[in-house]
């Protein structure tokens, strides 16, 4: 019954700055992403890191994470049925993609589409660069990209939970007609009738990943074993994700009729990578811990060595 449901309409706009318009998704991105680096720096502060390593960790995660994001959204999901087809090598390709027709329109992120699993492709790239050109100058904390991820995807829960909480105020990627009692009647998208609010189901399996990766950081050794955190993440959060799709409408029209969608082939890959990264994680020595924090090799960063040495100047003048 429509009165054992709930209705849905929300506006997804904030507020308005002049003719643009602030909506509640990107504003729960900015904050997904604020508290991802707080809590990043609080574990980098745990284990005696430098301490430009949070905003470097910051900006290249935040540049890799929606780059890949739109990238991945913009060549995963953007295929079109044609009546032109393509012949390539002898195969003939029925679908094209604008994108690679245009691509200048990747630069129009306010019409949307961002990807999930492109943003964790652009993580891992990111993470594989900082830790080239940055961490790697201090090998006393044997880092990776892996041991940079492994910190990293327990704020990552956080930023999902928000973002995903976006994607209901935007009444979007929700699941098909049921007959529970939580169903919701997505009004703003033209929906009349009770639908899984798959957002909210997500957001619980990535709580749920926070609730376990998180202890696990803070009140065991498994931060020293390399993987184990982020093969938990991942295992957790795409395992769930490809069964929730079963109950999730297709984002996109050439999806319909296929075994699987595009978010469950796309989760696959990362469900593989998880349980290796984990029994890779027991297979390996422990990390050592480093018990002083070494001195920054970046000069803004020595404040406060810095000040020591002015007083110093200062008192031998006095002298």
């Amino acid at each position: 019954m429509i009165l054992d449901a709930i209705i849905w309409n929300v506006d997804p706009v904030a507020f308005h700055l002049g003719s643009w318009e602030v909506r509640w998704y990107g504003i729960l991105w900015a904050i997904g992403l604020y508290l991802c680096w707080k809590v990043n720096e609080q574990m980098y502060k745990r284990e005696n890191c430098p301490a430009e390593w949070p905003d470097q960790l910051f900006a290249w995660m935040a540049a890799g994470v929606i780059i890949g994001a739109r990238l991945g959204h913009c060549w995963f999901y953007e295929w079109y049925l044609t009546n032109d087809p393509i012949q390539l090598f002898g195969w003939t390709i029925n679908y094209r993609n604008p994108y690679i027709e245009h691509p200048l329109w990747l630069l129009k992120i306010w019409q949307g589409g961002l990807s999930s699993h492109g943003g964790a492709i652009g993580l891992i790239i990111a993470a594989m660069l900082l830790n080239k050109y940055k961490y790697s100058r201090y090998p006393q904390f044997h880092t990776s990209w892996i041991w940079i991820l492994d910190r990293l995807c327990v704020g990552v829960c956080i930023t999902a939970t928000l973002i995903r909480f976006g994607n209901l105020m935007n009444s979007e990627i929700y699941g098909g007609p049921t007959d529970l009692p939580w169903g919701f009647v997505f009004v703003r998208d033209g929906q009349t009738e009770p639908c899984h609010p798959t957002q909210i189901y997500e957001m619980l399996y990535c709580l749920v990943a926070m609730a376990v990766t998180w202890p696990m950081y803070f009140f065991t050794e498994a931060r020293r074993r390399e993987g184990l955190l982020l093969g938990t993440f991942l295992n957790i959060v795409f395992v769930t994700r490809f069964l929730l799709e079963f109950i999730k409408n297709d984002q996109e029209a050439f999806e319909a009729g296929h075994l699987l969608n595009m978010g469950q082939i796309l989760s696959i890959p990362f469900v593989i990578l998880g349980t290796w990264l984990m029994i890779r994680a027991y297979r390996r020595p422990m990390l050592p811990v480093v018990d002083k924090q070494p001195e920054s090799l970046d000069p803004k960063y020595r404040e406060n060595g810095q000040k020591t040495a002015s007083v110093k100047d200062k008192r031998t003048k006095t002298k």
